[in-house]
């Protein structure tokens, strides 16, 4: 496993992060989180993330008890804050109340003195950023969080962040986590030219486009039984990239794959590598088999010609746009 640093920071996070967006957070799912963890750490994996939002604290729960025999400073954790955790007006956002409040309750439900990154997990319209920066200094400063971040900010929403930070001397922020894959990069215009100046690292969700990449999905067949495509409950995101162009795309990006002697999730986590802006790129993962997999695409390096063998072929599918 090669190590990144965050950011600007000193922190290095594996290239390989595990996630724990709808994969963790029911009983039958412990098991599946305890050894998915185990075989994370075998391979290096460091870093692990979730947020308070998943499965109304339950993913951070499953997190906190799979991380609980390991020692607390060999890995980086982080979570987030922002979505309703309440039916009250005040159990959601980014006000000073909020965040002081549910980073409390992650404390609790991850079982740890303290939060390596914090994240606010999306833009709050409703907050002054100086006050949500202000609440995540004071975090820093009392040791209940280690460094703060944001997820899914746009690139102006940054670089303001970043430029009330210096003005009233609060701690920068060190991260974002946006979405990042080959079908969707919208970070590559603005968000990681602006996010290197400001010291940002980018550790990317979804890099394997919800398995899309992995080339389970075959053009004119439904989705197998037990797969995350063919469970309507899970979400819609999905459901968008099953189209046979999109899957006759991802069919060729695998016979490439093959011929470079890698899966198709290796290359596709590899491609998203390649950027020096992205510190480390989020996996799920149900199975220790997937996690030891996708941690082999950790130091892999694609030859201009590939890339450019790549881009080729993503072409019939350039403007596609996965629902959000």
């Amino acid at each position: 496993m090669k190590y990144r640093n965050l950011g600007r920071t000193g922190l290095k996070v594996s290239e390989i992060g595990l996630g724990s967006w709808l994969t963790y957070g029911t009983a039958a799912e412990q098991q599946a989180a305890d050894a998915c963890i185990e075989a994370a750490f075998e391979q290096g994996i460091n870093f692990f993330d979730t947020a308070n939002a998943y499965n109304r604290g339950e993913g951070e729960k499953a997190i906190g008890a799979a991380l609980g025999k390991y020692e607390r400073s060999s890995y980086v954790l982080s979570t987030k804050v922002f979505f309703p955790m309440g039916d009250g007006p005040n159990d959601r956002g980014l006000s000073r109340k909020h965040i002081m409040e549910q980073c409390e309750a992650s404390l609790k439900r991850l079982g740890t003195d303290y939060i390596d990154v914090y994240f606010c997990h999306r833009y709050d319209s409703d907050t002054p950023v100086d006050e949500t920066l202000r609440a995540l200094d004071d975090l820093t400063a009392q040791g209940k969080i280690l460094y703060a971040g944001v997820s899914e900010w746009t690139a102006a929403q940054i670089q303001s962040a970043a430029g009330i930070t210096e003005r009233r001397n609060l701690r920068p922020l060190a991260s974002n986590q946006p979405i990042y894959n080959l079908f969707e990069r919208y970070i590559e215009d603005e968000v990681l030219p602006v996010s290197a100046e400001a010291g940002l690292g980018q550790v990317v969700f979804s890099p394997l486009a919800q398995g899309i990449l992995t080339g389970k999905y075959k053009p004119g067949q439904k989705p197998a039984a037990g797969t995350r495509g063919a469970d309507d409950t899970v979400n819609q995101v999905i459901g968008s990239y099953l189209r046979d162009d999109v899957l006759g795309v991802t069919q060729e990006l695998n016979e490439l794959a093959g011929q470079l002697g890698l899966k198709l999730s290796q290359l596709a986590l590899a491609w998203v590598l390649r950027q020096p802006g992205v510190s480390s790129a989020i996996i799920g993962a149900s199975r220790p088999g997937q996690v030891r997999e996708n941690a082999e695409a950790s130091g892999v390096t694609l030859s201009e010609e590939t890339l450019a063998k790549i881009d080729e072929l993503m072409q019939p599918v350039q403007d596609f746009a996965p629902a959000r």
